[in-house]
């Protein structure tokens, strides 16, 4: 009897143990732990001077929250956040009291004597996953170019990493302002300005309740997505945002033979240009493959964002995937409060 026993304790064992049990291994994700607080003053009353200096004292591989406290102030200089320091957060005192800014245009040389091109201009580049920033706004001050004018691309911003969040933020700048790159974007009540293609890249972000100023002079546009391939899950989502200004501009324009565009709940001024969307080039026929749609926007462009046939109508089984944070997959990365 005991000799039983023990060959059914074995037995329970070797085939009822985690080791042993056919399930699905689970990949815990394993996020930060604990909290660091860096404050830059200009006036030297903080830790640090330059937000560049509070980014450098970051840890390589960091994983802490770090939240890095930008005082009130214009703090002319260019800020990189590499992809080795995930979890920054850029806490400004308000979007008209702090301001990152510089003025590197597509045409200036680097360091290395090169041309920087465009998505080297930007005042601030986010390399880093997990970014987020409040209450602060970020500018290019170079000039603003004229329609055709060649190498004045100057953008303020551009976010590269993946899952980075901002609220109450303001991006300033003509041509190329925000540079949404790549990887998965929440902009929460933002103020964007800029003349041309003054939202552009092959981000997959949501825009919500944000207002999209245009200072173009002669000619403008709104956003310019690069997405490329059909299964692509990249795009620009618009909910309930303003679009005012001076135009006439295009509401989209396809930089990507795939480009996806979505504007939902949008106010549009008459600022509008007939037609309303660009198919970028007219010759690769990017208007029988690019996604434009709307949804339920109104106001007195709004007529002219539904006037060529390839802007689609949307109804709510259509739109609904553009209306919600899981367009970006936010409900694992963003808190109900802040959607």
């Amino acid at each position: 009897m005991a000799a039983y026993i023990l060959y059914f304790l074995i037995l329970y064992f070797l085939y009822a143990s985690p080791s042993n049990a056919t399930s699905t291994p689970s990949h815990k994700w394993v996020g930060p732990s604990g909290h660091r607080n860096i404050t830059v003053d200009m006036n030297g009353l903080g830790d640090y001077t330059t937000v560049q200096e509070a980014v450098d004292s970051v840890s390589i591989n960091n994983m802490k929250n770090i939240l890095i406290r930008i005082l009130a102030g214009v703090y002319v200089e260019k800020v990189v956040v590499p992809a080795s320091k995930p979890y920054i957060t850029f806490q400004g005192e308000g979007r008209e009291k702090t301001i990152i800014e510089w003025h590197d245009r597509a045409s200036d040389r680097g360091p290395d004597g090169q041309q920087l091109r465009t998505y080297q201009t930007a005042s601030v580049i986010i390399y880093a996953n997990y970014f987020s920033a409040r209450n602060i706004s970020f500018k290019n001050t170079a000039p603003a170019p004229m329609p055709g004018m060649h190498g004045w691309q100057a953008a303020a911003f551009r976010i590269s990493g993946d899952k980075a969040y901002f609220s109450g933020c303001g991006f300033y700048g003509a041509q190329d302002t925000l540079c949404d790159d790549a990887g998965r974007h929440y902009f929460k009540e933002c103020y964007i300005e800029g003349s041309i293609d003054f939202i552009f890249g092959n981000g997959r972000s949501m825009y919500k309740d944000c207002e999209l100023h245009s200072i173009a002079k002669r000619f403008g546009s709104i956003a310019a997505h690069d997405r490329r391939t059909p299964d692509d899950k990249s795009g620009f989502a618009f909910v309930g945002c303003r679009v005012t200004g001076t135009g006439p501009l295009y509401v989209g324009r396809a930089m990507g033979q795939y480009s996806r565009i979505v504007y939902s709940y949008t106010y549009f001024d008459n600022v509008v240009a007939h037609g309303g969307w660009d198919d970028w080039d007219h010759v690769s026929n990017k208007n029988k493959t690019a996604f434009f749609g709307v949804y339920r926007c109104w106001g007195p462009g709004a007529a002219e964002v539904r006037g060529v046939s390839w802007a689609r109508e949307l109804n709510y089984d259509s739109a609904h995937i553009f209306l919600a944070k899981s367009f970006v997959n936010g409900r694992h990365w963003i808190s109900p409060s802040d959607a």
